[in-house]
């Protein structure tokens, strides 16, 4: 079967998204990974499916997996290319769209200059809905030896706040904090610089995918935590190493994620 697909980048991290409207496109774990691959196969860090939703209040379903072939519930910078997508193709002509996943509803605004604003929903600071498996709600952690904040954005996410960040070995930690007890499903975990009130530096080691150039939700699942900890202003700007999101998150509890999303190429695959 010769599929169409578009390969797109967010801040560096890259996506191939494949119209499946009509649902006629299954696809293997195994083959999600030998895509994924960046020399034997197209090369991404998520596979993003456009879908029919489930739902009379969306637009659209959106899927996403990750490299390794799992499906995760949530990718902001995804849902930015998402978003491009299903206008350039002409699939949609509303703006903003809303698009269902796993989790939850996600409205999409593209910017007059290309940008895409993604009302990312309230973050969860529950401990049952990240999940972790402790009982009491704090705003630190202490999980393999490292404290650190805990939150789903859709997806769990792990914060630690660092005094610098771009020298060290994030992957061991990472996966140390990833493959805990307290963990039952894993999470994204993110390594945070605070430069100042409104800006901050962030570096994110993602489940299934490894560390990205950049994550949409790791960023606001950052700075929510920064603002619930007192270090933060409602309003920042995240430095990933793809490039700069903004952050909002405003006084009705939402978090929003502001940034680019570049198409690179298009081509066809058999699969």
């Amino acid at each position: 079967m010769l599929v169409n697909f578009t390969k797109m980048q967010g801040l560096g991290n890259d996506f191939i998204i494949i119209d499946n409207i009509d649902e006629k496109l299954s696809l293997s774990s195994e083959k999600i990974k030998a895509l994924s691959d960046r020399k034997f196969g197209i090369g991404f860090d998520q596979l993003l499916l456009v879908q029919n939703s489930t739902s009379v209040d969306a637009d659209f379903r959106y899927i996403i997996y990750n490299s390794d072939g799992s499906e995760v519930a949530q990718c902001g910078n995804g849902a930015r290319c998402f978003a491009r997508f299903v206008k350039e193709n002409k699939l949609s002509t509303k703006n903003p769209i809303t698009v269902e996943t796993s989790e939850s509803l996600m409205h999409l605004l593209i910017n007059d200059d290309g940008t895409v604003k993604v009302d990312m929903g309230k973050p969860n600071f529950s401990p049952e809905r990240i999940p972790l498996s402790i009982n009491d709600e704090s705003l630190f952690y202490s999980i393999e030896g490292y404290q650190l904040g805990a939150l789903s954005i859709g997806n769990p996410h792990c914060v630690i706040t660092l005094d610098e960040i771009s020298s060290i070995d994030i992957e061991n930690i990472a996966i140390k904090i990833q493959q805990s007890e307290l963990l039952p499903e894993g999470a994204n975990i993110g390594f945070m610089q605070i430069v100042s009130p409104t800006e901050i530096n962030l570096r994110v080691y993602e489940r299934g995918a490894g560390e990205t150039m950049a994550c949409g939700s790791g960023a606001c699942a950052a700075v929510a935590h920064g603002v619930n900890i007192g270090k933060l202003e409602n309003t920042v700007e995240v430095n990933l190493t793809g490039g700069r999101a903004i952050i909002d998150y405003n006084s009705n509890g939402h978090v929003f994620l502001l940034g680019p999303a570049e198409f690179v190429f298009d081509g066809k695959i058999e699969i």
